[in-house]
């Protein structure tokens, strides 16, 4: 099947073939100099609820901007948005022209009212999808999400590396078999857009799968894990609802502390936070 430009009216961009192959190779340079950490879903103030117990997310993550961690449960406006963002590492040279140039694709492929005044892309999250490697030696193949929403203002938009991955919108109960709102994969180095009220606001939305087809595998400072496509996810999130470790209170600062320790253990921003 032909890869094709997708543009919706109802609020989707994707273009296939976005990212050139010098900026593949760059971007890629950059991510070998992180090291991706894994978290854990709650904390000692943050508890599990009755019925639910406590567990590693499924994958190692990174963010730039700023930092949600899962423990704090993420940005979640209009009422989850204090306390939960915080201040982390610039983008690199490597992401911010190409940065640029997808904010005014989405100016204008977007309703104005659609994108929030101030609107800008100022977070990221970068999921590591592949297999893990448990105690035993054994391989388990982790590379799905289920359905969620990604709750900051206006659009989001979405890099892709490695591996395709088939990613659904889906509206209404997980065993309705016609939930389905679209469906698509996103390929090696391809950009997805979406807002407005259907795709961003009505429905969740997911990774079911990720291919194994091309073998490749990016060979990244993550541990017991085999990182076969690495995601990008550009959001927004107001200036003042980002934090400085040092003003958090001191339950979410107790909380994420070990976090911050492991982070500084290989980036002077994080070092400095420590230290302030």
């Amino acid at each position: 099947m032909a890869k094709k430009l997708i543009i919706r009216k109802d609020g989707l961009f994707y273009h296939p073939t976005f990212i050139k192959k010098d900026e593949k190779i760059a971007i890629v340079e950059w991510i070998k100099t992180l090291h991706p950490i894994w978290e854990q879903r709650y904390s000692e103030h943050n508890p599990p609820p009755e019925g639910d117990t406590q567990r590693t997310l499924l994958r190692p993550v990174y963010w730039l901007g700023n930092w949600q961690f899962a423990c704090l449960n993420y940005y979640h406006p209009p009422k989850g948005i204090l306390n939960r963002c915080v201040r982390a590492e610039n983008y690199p040279k490597e992401l911010k022209k190409i940065i640029e140039t997808i904010e005014g694709i989405t100016k204008l492929h977007f309703k104005k009212s659609e994108v929030p005044k101030g609107w800008k892309l100022n977070t990221c999250l970068i999921n590591f999808y592949g297999t893990t490697i448990d105690k035993d030696g054994k391989k388990i193949d982790t590379a799905r999400v289920g359905d969620h929403k990604d709750f900051e203002l206006g659009p989001v938009a979405s890099l892709s590396f490695g591996e395709r991955a088939f990613f659904q919108f889906v509206q209404g109960k997980k065993d309705l078999k016609n939930n389905i709102l679209f469906e698509q994969w996103l390929e090696d180095s391809s950009l997805q857009i979406f807002g407005g009220e259907l795709y961003k606001e009505k429905a969740f939305h997911r990774v079911q799968r990720v291919e194994n087809k091309t073998k490749e595998v990016f060979l990244l400072n993550v541990d017991n894990f085999i990182t076969r496509r690495i995601n990008f996810t550009f959001r927004y999130v107001p200036e003042e609802h980002i934090v400085k470790y040092k003003d958090l209170p001191f339950e979410p600062k107790s909380d994420i502390k070990n976090y911050m320790e492991l982070l500084a253990k290989n980036s002077p921003h994080f070092k400095k936070s420590l230290e302030e």
